[in-house]
Parts: structure tokens; sequence; C-alpha cells
């Protein structure tokens, strides 16, 4: 079932964010910004290990064997997302030397794989932070202002969908794993107080810079992904309650703080994506699903808390798993996520 048969207008319920049907909007550009859930490949020349320009990864992307940056075996969420919403095929990355206008016009990702809400996050992972993607999208401003003129370009910007995701590489890598200095000054309920700071004032400076339409998607259940589990669950394959925990106190926060900014800022529609609850339905009835695995990774890193690479044990049918390396879901993970949120 496609995601999107036309487009989304978002209504609020208290905290709750619903969407409803509406064929009279038309979203004809997408942007997108976070973490690896969404890199496209901005990723690709940095100097961090966070990439995934290399097989196994993109094993099953656009023909196969066509590893592109993009941290699945296929597609992202933001290529579902375009597709879905008809506005292209794929999504490219800004960074993407090939890029031309026709491509920015319809939009981009300045997503950073291991990027965060915590301005130590990508620091740490040597990722672009959202300050710097916030700046490749005043770039990117400047580059249309003089290409198809400064009324086009403010139109696009106005008009356009902006989706963020980010905020696990924060618990997961800065707070749960690195521990020092976060976990030293801060508790759970402090550090994500830390990340929604981060997200709020992320979302007010993507405002003045002309952004009405944001989508900002909630914390998966953290300690169901393999790294996590393996990390504090152990071998026998349990969720981590405590990683998980902490992940519900920053969507109820984020929330929170999503609901009070649409009060807030005139002329915003802002909506929370819950993740959280639709993921660990999937990965609790993942027979139901499709999925023979919902707790192991089909690509496991050497130790399985890494990235896939080039010695990689590979499973024999990734369409059977929910995970594709320890971290992202496959591309029939994702594809069965999006759906049921669209439900």
């Amino acid at each position: 079932m496609a995601l999107l048969c036309a487009v989304f207008i978002m209504l609020f319920i208290s905290c709750e964010a619903k969407l409803q049907l509406r064929k009279d909007i038309n979203i004809t550009a997408l942007f997108a910004f976070g973490d690896s859930i969404v890199d496209q490949g901005n990723n690709n020349n940095l100097i961090t290990h966070a990439k995934c320009n290399f097989l196994p990864y993109g094993k099953d992307f656009m023909g196969g064997n066509n590893p592109t940056g993009r941290f699945s075996n296929a597609r992202t969420p933001a290529d579902m997302l375009v597709e879905d919403f008809g506005i292209k095929k794929l999504m490219p990355a800004y960074l993407d030397s090939n890029l031309k206008v026709e491509d920015l016009k319809t939009g981009v990702s300045f997503a950073s794989g291991a990027s965060g809400f915590d301005l130590l996050t990508p620091v740490v992972a040597s990722a672009l932070p959202l300050s710097v993607q916030l700046a490749l999208f005043q770039q990117y401003i400047w580059k249309m202002n003089g290409f198809i003129g400064e009324e086009a370009t403010k139109n696009i910007v106005k008009k356009s969908l902006y989706i963020v995701v980010a905020g696990s590489d924060d618990l997961c890598n800065t707070y749960f794993m690195l521990k020092f200095p976060r976990k030293i000054q801060y508790n759970v309920d402090s550090y994500t107080n830390l990340m929604v700071d981060g997200a709020s004032n992320f979302i007010n400076d993507l405002y003045n810079m002309g952004a009405r339409r944001i989508w900002i998607f909630g914390l998966p259940p953290i300690g169901c992904l393999p790294s996590q589990i393996l990390r504090g669950g152990g071998p026998s394959k349990i969720c981590v309650n405590e990683y998980n925990q902490a992940a519900r106190i920053a969507n109820t926060k984020l929330s929170n703080k999503i609901h009070s900014l649409n009060k807030k800022l005139p002329q915003i529609e802002l909506l929370y994506i819950n993740i959280y609850d639709p993921l660990l339905d999937i990965i609790a009835k993942h027979n139901k699903y499709g999925f023979e695995d919902a707790l192991s990774a089909c690509c496991q890193g050497r130790n399985e808390y890494l990235l896939c690479d080039n010695v990689t044990k590979i499973c024999e049918n990734d369409a059977n798993y929910l995970f594709w390396d320890s971290y992202h879901l496959t591309e029939k993970g994702y594809r069965v996520l999006l759906d049921q949120i669209s439900n």
C-alpha cells in the first residue's frame, strides 16, 4: 500500500497529531534534515566512520550493487516519501556533485549520518551538525535565487515539506555509549531536555528561513536496535528497557514542544510523527508483517556494534529481516513502517 495517495494536512488533538487526506494541497518539493535515516550520501566525502558508499550497502538499489551512501540495502524513507508524493523517484543528497537545477527545485537531503540534536553528537562522529545543515540550506537558497530568481525560490521554500529525523544517535551513541561527559553531566530527564531544546532551536531557525510545513519524526524504540540489544540485552535478544524508556521520555517531551510551537509560530504546520509504537508493533508481531527476524541484523558488522564493511557476513534473504544493519532497517522494513504510520 502506498503511503500517500494525496497530500496530508496536519490536525492536532492534544499532543497527538493525526493525518487526514486533503487533496487541495500540492507538495512539489521535499527537504530532509537529520541523521543517517535520511542521509542520501552527504557523508560520502567526510572523514568519518559513519559512511556507507561501499558494498554491501546498496546491494539492492536501482538494479543492484549500487552503493550511494544510503544506510540501507536499497532505498531510504526519504526516497519513498518523494515517490509517494509523486515528486520524483529518488531523493538526492545536496552534496552530490552531479545535481542539476531540476533536482534542486524538487528538494534534496541535507542530512548527515550520526548527527543529532545534541551539539556534541555530530562533533564526536565527525558528522554535519544541524547548524551546518541549515547553513547548507541557506546556501541552497542563494543558489536558487541565482538560478530561478528570488520570488520563485521563496515560493519553493514556503510551500515545501520539511522532514527532520534525529535523536537516536544522541541517546545511543553520545549518552549511553560514550557516557563521558554527557552521562556524568546529565540524568535521562535533563539530557532529554537538552535534546528537545536542540530540536526546538532547529525548528525555530528553519521557520525563520521560511519553512512552514515541518514533520518531526520521533525516536524509535532504540533498545530494540540490534546494536543496543547486544550492548545491553545480551545474547538472549531482549530489548533494553532502559534505552526504550529514555526514547519514550524524549518523545513525550518532543511531542509537547511541537504542540507548543504550533501555537506560538504563526502559519506553521508542525507535525510530530510517532514511529515508536508502530515499529514496536512490527517487532512484536513480525511474522504478521512478513519478517522472520526482527531483532537481528541481516548485515552484521564484525562485532555487530559496527556498520557493515567489505568483509561483513550477509543474510541469505534480506526480505526476511526487519533490520539491515545494527542500526538501520531494510528497504522492506522502512516500507512497512511508513505504511503503518499512514494507517
